[in-house]
């Protein structure tokens, strides 16, 4: 498999580490030039990640997104959600043909409140067979620091997601394979709207008690919307079997995917999420908080987004409602948390 990278943002920058330290070659396409040309000088990306170090013998790097597509079989796609559509929009369903796509994003298009397969699938008529999802629990962060993470690979094809998988298996990554490439896209959407609320609970100085209620109720609302989408195996401690080789459980709720990812959303200093929602709680406008963390943080068009998404399903999200409100709608950041603080139980 000849891999390619589309994005040069820190999750970019570190699944592209991943794969080079397994001496893989990359083709990676990084839009600004100057970027390109400190990475082949001095082996790191100057803006993110700058302790992680690459062979650049192994990285053939492209501003042409065009170049990178018609050299590479497989193609994981790490550029904020709000940018996908013009990333890829010099392209053409011919360039698509017998290509496999990894989308590494965790957010939804805005464009129309979509997943990035059904954008593939639309415009270039990529089918699902050859679509397929990386997910967390993952910062980027411990990436660079090679701290042992877990990834999870997700598609309908679960022969061909285990055989990309194992070209990101290292020393300090573990990888796991799962079928549900709907449920995991939309659970990896709904803990960055959680995780931003966690973020607006501590700037408002609410406490570890509160915020351990908040999440536990947060992951019941997440199941909520994931089974009223369809989604299986939402409950926790039941499982269809085990890997006889590997003697792993099959994939339910509990899972590092689902629940591991909302945690450490929520909960790490890492997360651009979080982060972006203290500062709100601390009394930060979206524009202000945009500026200083000069990053996107996914839960605050997704909070939108599936606000949108909500207003056919119906689903009973009230802790995503309000975090909406807030981001969306100028309530308060406190009499949106009065309000919340009403609904857990």
């Amino acid at each position: 498999m000849r891999f390619g990278v589309i994005g040069s943002g820190s999750w970019a920058t570190a699944l592209a580490k991943i794969l080079t330290d397994k001496k893989q070659p990359v083709n990676w396409w990084i839009r600004n030039k100057d970027t390109i040309d400190f990475i082949k000088s001095k082996q790191h990306n100057p803006h993110y990640l700058n302790s992680a170090r690459f062979d650049v013998s192994l990285l053939t790097l492209s501003a042409e997104v065009k170049e990178v597509v018609l050299h590479s079989d497989v193609l994981v796609i790490a550029v904020p959600s709000a940018y996908a559509a013009s990333s890829l929009s010099g392209l053409t369903a011919d360039d698509w043909k017998g290509k496999k796509v990894v989308s590494a994003i965790k957010g939804l298009l805005p464009e129309n409140n979509s997943l990035l397969n059904y954008h593939l699938q639309r415009e270039f008529g990529l089918g699902l067979e050859d679509y397929f999802a990386v997910l967390g629990p993952c910062h980027a962060e411990e990436v660079a620091d090679e701290k042992l993470s877990y990834l999870t690979f997700s598609g309908i094809d679960t022969t061909t997601a285990a055989a990309i998988a194992d070209h990101f298996t290292n020393d300090y990554i573990n990888t796991v394979v799962n079928h549900d490439i709907l449920g995991v896209q939309y659970a990896a959407v709904l803990k960055n709207i959680y995780a931003l609320g966690a973020g607006i609970a501590h700037g408002l100085d609410y406490g570890d008690n509160f915020l351990s209620v908040y999440i536990a109720n947060a992951a019941d609302e997440m199941a909520v919307f994931l089974r009223r989408f369809g989604v299986e195996h939402i409950t926790v401690g039941e499982h269809e079997g085990e890997d006889p080789l590997t003697h792993r459980k099959s994939p339910n709720y509990a899972a590092s995917v689902y629940l591991g990812d909302l945690l450490v959303t929520c909960y790490s200093l890492h997360s651009r999420n979080r982060r972006f929602g203290n500062m709100i709680g601390r009394g930060y406008s979206v524009k202000s908080a945009e500026l200083e963390m000069n990053m996107v943080a996914e839960g605050y068009n997704a909070a939108r987004c599936i606000n949108q998404i909500n207003q056919s399903l119906n689903a009973t999200i009230p802790i995503a409602e309000t975090i909406y409100k807030i981001l969306w709608e100028n309530v308060k950041a406190p009499d949106g948390f009065k309000r919340i603080e009403q609904v857990l139980v």
